[in-house]
Formats: C-alpha cells, sequence, structure tokens
C-alpha cells in the first residue's frame, strides 16, 4: 500500500467571535473540528459538502494559510504546524493551491510572465533565463502558448485564467496541490477540460490533491478516495467506488438525491432536508446533523456518533451502525434499508394545483 503523503489528525480551526469595546472573546466559531483523513502518494481525496461546511477552511488550514487551532498535520513525515521560518517556507514550494475564482485570484496589474515567476524569485530559484525556461515549460504543460506571456489577466477567457492559476502552481514543481472548488466559476463547456487538464498532470506528474467542491459528478470521477463532510466534520469517508454504490450516512443519501442524472439506473428518489443548518458557533449535542436528519433518534440527540469502520468505508452514524451490524456488516444491505427508510420519511409532498 502507498504510504501517506499528507495526513491530518483531529484538525481543528476556529475562529474567535469578539463583541464590545474592548473586543473580548464570547465564543468562537467552529469552521473545523476534529477531521482527520490520510491522502496517499499520487491519489486524489475529494471533500464535499454544502458551503459553508469547512471544507475551504480544511484546505488553507493544511497549507497554514490560516492556522489551525489544534490536531496534527504531517507532509511526507514532517509536522507541519511545528515548522517557522525557512523551513516552513521550503515546505510551501511543494503544497501549492489553486483557488476558486480565477478572475480574483490573478494580479490584474501584473503579465502573465510576472504572475507565474514570482514564487521563483521568492524561493530564489535559477537564473532569469532559467525561470523564463520553467515559465514556458509550466505554460505548455496547462496548454497555454508561449505568445502568452507578456499579456496581461483581463485579455484572457475564465478557462484560460485558471490555466494560468495552475502553471502558476505547477511551476515550483510540487508535490501536493489543493484544488479549491477549481472549476465551479468557469462555464460549463470549459469545466470538463480543465477538469481532464488536472487528471492528465496527476498521471504525468505523479502530483496528490485534495480536490474540494461541491459539484459531486465531478468528484467521483477525478477521486480515488471522497470525504463527506458536515457543520465542520467528516461524517462518511470511503473510496470513490464504494461511496457511490452505497453512501451509508443520512446527509451523503440526501446529497446524491439531489444531483440530476438522464441514467435511470442511477437516479434516485429526492430527499429534502427541512430546516437550516445549525450556526458553527453553537453546534447541536450528539450528532451534529440530527436538527435536519428524518432518521434522528433520542440517541442521535445526545450521542455523538463513534466511526464504524469496514473495508474502504467509514461513517459516524448511530442509524448505520445499527444496521451494518443487523447486516453483518453487509454495506449493500444496509444502505439500500437506509435508502428505504429515508424515502419513506423525506419525500416532498405532491404539488397540488387548487382549482380557479
Amino acid at each position: 500500500m502507498t504510504a501517506p503523503l499528507v495526513e491530518v489528525e483531529q484538525l481543528q480551526t476556529y475562529f474567535p467571535i469578539r463583541r464590545g469595546l474592548l473586543r473580548r472573546v464570547v465564543g468562537n466559531v467552529q469552521a473545523v473540528d476534529g477531521v482527520s483523513f490520510s491522502i496517499a502518494r499520487g491519489k486524489t481525496l475529494g471533500l464535499v459538502g454544502e458551503s459553508g461546511c469547512g471544507k475551504t477552511t480544511v484546505g488553507r488550514s493544511i497549507l497554514r494559510l490560516v492556522e489551525p487551532t489544534g490536531g496534527r498535520v504531517a507532509f511526507d513525515g514532517l509536522a507541519v504546524r511545528d515548522l517557522r521560518g525557512r523551513d516552513l517556507r521550503n515546505l510551501r514550494r511543494r503544497m501549492q493551491v489553486v483557488f476558486q475564482d480565477p478572475y480574483g485570484s490573478l494580479n490584474p496589474r501584473m503579465t502573465v510572465r510576472a504572475l507565474i515567476e514570482e514564487g521563483l524569485i521568492i524561493h530564489g530559484l535559477g537564473s532569469a533565463r532559467e525561470r523564463v525556461d520553467r515559465v514556458v515549460r509550466a505554460m505548455e504543460r496547462t496548454g497555454l502558448s508561449r505568445q502568452a506571456l507578456e499579456r496581461y489577466p483581463h485579455e484572457f477567457s475564465g478557462g484560460q485564467r485558471q490555466r494560468i492559476a495552475i502553471a502558476r502552481a505547477l511551476v515550483l514543481e510540487p508535490d501536493f496541490l489543493v484544488l479549491d472548488e477549481p472549476i465551479s466559476a468557469l462555464d460549463l463547456s470549459i469545466q470538463a477540460q480543465v477538469v481532464n487538464l488536472l487528471i492528465e498532470l496527476r498521471e504525468q506528474l505523479g502530483l496528490t490533491y485534495l480536490f474540494i467542491s461541491h459539484d459531486l459528478s465531478v468528484v467521483e470521477h477525478v477521486s480515488d478516495e471522497v470525504a463527506v463532510m458536515y457543520l465542520g466534520r467528516i461524517v462518511e469517508r470511503a473510496t470513490a467506488a464504494a461511496l457511490y454504490a452505497q453512501p451509508l450516512h443520512p446527509y451523503t443519501l440526501a446529497l446524491f438525491s439531489a444531483v440530476p442524472t438522464v441514467d435511470p439506473a442511477r437516479r434516485r428518489r429526492r430527499i429534502v432536508l427541512v430546516g437550516d443548518v445549525p450556526s458553527p458557533s453553537n453546534p447541536p449535542r450528539g450528532c451534529r446533523f440530527h436538527p435536519r436528519c428524518p432518521l434522528a433518534e433520542s440517541v442521535c440527540r445526545e450521542v455523538d456518533p463513534p466511526m464504524v469502520s469496514l473495508p474502504e468505508h467509514a461513517v459516524h452514524c448511530h442509524v448505520a451502525a445499527r444496521e451494518l451490524a443487523r447486516s453483518g456488516g453487509n454495506a449493500s444491505v444496509a444502505a439500500a434499508t437506509i435508502a428505504a427508510l429515508l424515502a419513506d420519511r423525506a419525500t416532498p409532498p405532491t404539488a397540488t394545483l387548487s382549482p380557479g
């Protein structure tokens, strides 16, 4: 088995809430609370969930673009949170990020050459001639021509700008990329091109990805493993094949039911969740999903569900744990039972029209 390149254990990232004239801390927004996972070298972990669940904060905490509150992050055996100064800067050459918005992540006052070359200058890599060669090589890998060197970001389309952002990340020859919603700001016609480019780069360069997205169909296409987040925590994690074939957590089932598909064999009955996502500054007791879960029981309201592990699958859910125990650990049977229960309790009522 391939050794993990990235290991995250009980990661916490809280943002203080300050009030009053003295700006005293009166609470915390628990953006990330106890997240654990690992990513093997050359593999992709997809991180999915609703907006505000903490996906982006996880990626930025790993890179220390925001400082974690607690937990452990290891990269190739190095304790990331312990590094300072030059050691941290050297590590960041191996860990890069592609942001969601190619319109906002590129400085409009800088040429394409300056944007991509900037990291090489900061890290003191190569002579001026060598830097240009590396910039051109990174551009060619992402499908950009040398003629774009002296042009500015506003002269390019959204897809081309995202290719520039990818080239900027690749020029330092990293091992690990955090891809934070890299296609959500692009037109549908361009999204497939960028996704295919990322897959090709991973295979050619042996890159490792954390692919953050809310687009479940894209995540299935690019990921080896998928983790589902809700309110700062991972509620289910599995290989992509296992998760999409037999989701066990009610929240995962609800997400999948909202994905449109033209394949009747993959079409799921729509599960509509009621209520709003609780505030991350005051999360509920027990299972954080229980206020919106159609299958919630009394134990869900009081006890935080432990992790139930299967080969290639892990889930935090009391109902899933019970059904897995009843089925003798058969995930397919348990998933079918949970889906049937949800369909009975969470099917939206049929709309009716009043006469006149």
